[in-house]
C-alpha cells in the first residue's frame, strides 16, 4: 500500500497563492464538493480569512484515480508562510516526502521563498517548482522561470504553470505530484515511531495531534509513551484527515492522520515529539525536536481592572490550541495586575491580541515588546530578564548579551541605498549582497532581535514601497551596551514605561519619549517634570507647565503688597500640592508609546 501513497505540503512566500492552489486540489479530487467551494477552505480561522494568511498547519486526506488508472492517497499539508511559525512550518516538512514551491508569476522568487526551500533540501524533500497566477497580466512567467532554474538548478520543462483561480494547469500538476513524489519508506512491522506535526484541543475529546506514521503501526486503544517528555496516553481513536475527522481502525507506516490522546492539556502533545508503544517501543527517537521558544515578550493588562480574571480564562483557553503562547502574571505600579506574555514573533503577539479582541470582547492595554537579555551582575550567576522592570537599574554590570538574528532581504535594486541606511540605523552588520538578476538583489545583514521587532519590517515595507521581502533566523547572544531607561513622573519611575536601549540611542529615545508624554499628560494645578534616566543620570526632561488660577482677580486697587502676598501664598500652596498629588497617566500615553518611530 505503501507505494500508492504520496505525502507533500506546499511551501511559498506570504501571498503567493498556496491555500488557493490546495482548495484546487481538493475540487480535482472530489475531496470538496462543489456545493461547499468557498475560498482558502482550509483556513478555518476567522482571521486567517480575513488577513489572507494562514496561521495553522492544515492537512488532509485525498484519494485520486491518476492517468495510469491506479487510485492513490495523497496526503497534503497546507503549511505557514509567516517567519514567526519557522518551526511548525520544519515539522510539517517533516512528515512529507515532498514539497510543491509555488512563486508568484507577478512577484518572482522572494526571501520567505528561500527560507522555506532551504528548509525542505535540509529535510531531504523532493521539490517540484510551480508558477502560481500564470493569468495576471503583470505575469512575467519567463523571467520566474530563469529564477527558478537559477536557484535550484532544474530544467525549465520542470517548472509546472498554473493559475490557481482559473483551475489552469492544475490536473497536470496532480500527476506531476503522482510522477515526482516518491512513496514513503517506513517499516510496517517495525516498533511504532509516529512524529507530531501539529497539534489542537477539542473541547470534548481533548487533546489531539496530528501525526505522520515512520515506522510500525497504531491503533485505537494502543498505550503510548513520548520520547522527548515523560507522558503516557492511551490511545481514544485513531483515523484520517478531510475536511473533518474520519475515525478508523488503525494508521499504518507512511499514512498520516490524528490521535485522539486522551489528555486534558495540548501541551502534552509537542509539536516534533516522537510517540512509540510503552511496551516494545523503539529506542531511537525521530530527529529535529526541539522546544518552541517564544522570541517577544510584552505585558498584557486589561483596561478595566475588574477583567482581570476575564483575561486570565481568555489565555488559558487560547493556550489550549495554541501551546507557542506562554503567560505568567505580573504587576505594574502603572497598569494593575496584567501577564507577561510570551509570542514566537510580531505577528504571533498581533494574532493573539486580536483573538482576545474578538472571541473574548476584551479590552487591553499592551507594552512595548521586547526580547530576552542573558544579564551578569559581579558575584551573581547569569540570569535570563525578559522585563524591562526587572532589569538592575543603575549597578555595574560585568555583561549583558542581547540575540542576535541573520536577516535575508530581498529588493528591487533600486531601494538598496534607503534598505542599507535603515540597515545601519538598527544597528546591522552587513555580510552580502547577491544579484538574483538585473532588476532584484538579495541581502543578508546580522541584526540585534530587538531592533526588528519593534517596527522594523513596516518601516522596510514603507522605504520600498512594499516590494522588498524580509526573512530571519536566530543565530546566538552577544554581548552589547544596553541600559534600563527609566521614564520618571515627578521623580517617580513609572515601570509600565522601561525599556533597554543601547547606550548610543539612549538619549534619542528619552527625548522623544519625554516630547511625547508631555503633550498627553493633561495639564495639573502644579508642574508636571517628565524625565529620562539611565540609571540615576536624568539624561532628558520636559515639563507640564501648571495651570494658573487668577488669586488677583478680585483685587481692585489697593497696595501691591496684599496682591503679592496673594500670589506667596498660592506659590507655597502649589509646592505643597507637588509633593502630595498624583498625576494619572492616560491610556492613550501607553498607546502612543508603540507608535514612535525610531
Amino acid at each position: 500500500m505503501q507505494d500508492r501513497i504520496r505525502n507533500f505540503c506546499i511551501i511559498a512566500h506570504i501571498d503567493h497563492g498556496k491555500s488557493t492552489i490546495a482548495d484546487r486540489l481538493l475540487e480535482l479530487t472530489g475531496t470538496l464538493p462543489p456545493l461547499q467551494s468557498r475560498k482558502q477552505v482550509l483556513d478555518d480561522m476567522e482571521l486567517e480569512q480575513e488577513r489572507g494568511i494562514t496561521i495553522k498547519a492544515h492537512p488532509v486526506a485525498m484519494r485520486y484515480t491518476a492517468a495510469d488508472g491506479v487510485e492513490y492517497r495523497l496526503h497534503l499539508i497546507d503549511t505557514p508562510g509567516h517567519v514567526d511559525f519557522a518551526y511548525e512550518v520544519s515539522r510539517s516538512l517533516a512528515a512529507c516526502e515532498g514539497a510543491l514551491l509555488v512563486v508568484d508569476a507577478a512577484q518572482g522568487v522572494e526571501a520567505q521563498t528561500l527560507a522555506n526551500l532551504y528548509a525542505a533540501v535540509t529535510q531531504g524533500l523532493e521539490i517540484i517548482p510551480v508558477i502560481n497566477k500564470i493569468d495576471l497580466p503583470s505575469a512575467q512567467t519567463d523571467a520566474v522561470v530563469h529564477q527558478i532554474v537559477d536557484l535550484i538548478g532544474c530544467d525549465p520543462h520542470e517548472v509546472v504553470l498554473v493559475s490557481a483561480k482559473t483551475g489552469l494547469g492544475c490536473p497536470e500538476l496532480l500527476e506531476e505530484i503522482i510522477r515526482r513524489v516518491p512513496a514513503p519508506r517506513g517499516n510496517p512491522d517495525a516498533p511504532l515511531r509516529a512524529l507530531i506535526f501539529d497539534s489542537l484541543y477539542d473541547n470534548y475529546r481533548g487533546a489531539v495531534g496530528y501525526v505522520r506514521v515512520v515506522d510500525g503501526r497504531v491503533a485505537s486503544g494502543s498505550e503510548l509513551c513520548s520520547m522527548h517528555t515523560p507522558k503516557d496516553f492511551i490511545i481514544d481513536e485513531v483515523g484520517s484527515l478531510t475536511l473533518k475527522r474520519i475515525p478508523g481502525r488503525e494508521l499504518c507506516a507512511g499514512e498520516v492522520g490524528y490521535l485522539i490522546l486522551g489528555s486534558k492539556d495540548v501541551k502534552d502533545a509537542r509539536v516534533g515529539d516522537t510517540l512509540t508503544l510503552k511496551r516494545g517501543g523503539a529506542t531511537q527517537a525521530l530527529e529535529g525536536y526541539a522546544e518552541v521558544k517564544p522570541m517577544v515578550f510584552s505585558g498584557l493588562y486589561p483596561v478595566s481592572a475588574d477583567d482581570y480574571e476575564e483575561l486570565r480564562d481568555a489565555l488559558s483557553k487560547l493556550c489550549l490550541n495554541d501551546s507557542a503562547l506562554v503567560y505568567t502574571p505580573e504587576t505594574s505600579l502603572a497598569l494593575g495586575f496584567g501577564f507577561r506574555c510570551g509570542f514566537l514573533g510580531l505577528l504571533h503577539m498581533e494574532i493573539i491580541q486580536e483573538r482576545l479582541d474578538r472571541e473574548y470582547n476584551l479590552d487591553i492595554i499592551t507594552t512595548m515588546p521586547n526580547v530576552e537579555y542573558l544579564v551578569k551582575q559581579p558575584g551573581k550567576e547569569e540570569e535570563v530578564v525578559d522585563n524591562p522592570a526587572d532589569f538592575p537599574r543603575g549597578e555595574k554590570l560585568d555583561s549583558v548579551r542581547e540575540p542576535f538574528i541573520k536577516a535575508t532581504i530581498i529588493t528591487p535594486t533600486d531601494f538598496i541605498g534607503n534598505i542599507m541606511k535603515l540597515a545601519m540605523d538598527r544597528r546591522g552588520i552587513y555580510k552580502s549582497t547577491e544579484y538574483l538578476d538585473t532588476t532584484r538583489a538579495s541581502l543578508v545583514y546580522e541584526f540585534p532581535l530587538a531592533e526588528i521587532v519593534f517596527d522594523f519590517y513596516d518601516r522596510l515595507k514603507t522605504i520600498s514601497r512594499g516590494y522588498a521581502s524580509f526573512d530571519y533566523e536566530v543565530l546566538d547572544f552577544r554581548e552589547s551596551s544596553l541600559k534600563r531607561l527609566d521614564i520618571m513622573i515627578n521623580t517617580e519611575v513609572v515601570d509600565a514605561l522601561s525599556m533597554i536601549v543601547h547606550v548610543d540611542k539612549a538619549w534619542d529615545w528619552g527625548n522623544k519619549m519625554c516630547i511625547k508624554l508631555k503633550e498627553l499628560i493633561p495639564r495639573q494645578l502644579f508642574e508636571v517634570a517628565i524625565q529620562g534616566a539611565l540609571g540615576t543620570k536624568v539624561i532628558s526632561r520636559t515639563t507640564v507647565k501648571a495651570m494658573r488660577k487668577n488669586v488677583t482677580a478680585k483685587c481692585y486697587g489697593g497696595d501691591i503688597s496684599r496682591k503679592r502676598k496673594l500670589l506667596e501664598k498660592q506659590k507655597e500652596g502649589k509646592k505643597r500640592m507637588k509633593q502630595v498629588g498624583t498625576v494619572e497617566i492616560p491610556q492613550e500615553a501607553f498607546l502612543a508609546m508603540l507608535k514612535i518611530e525610531r
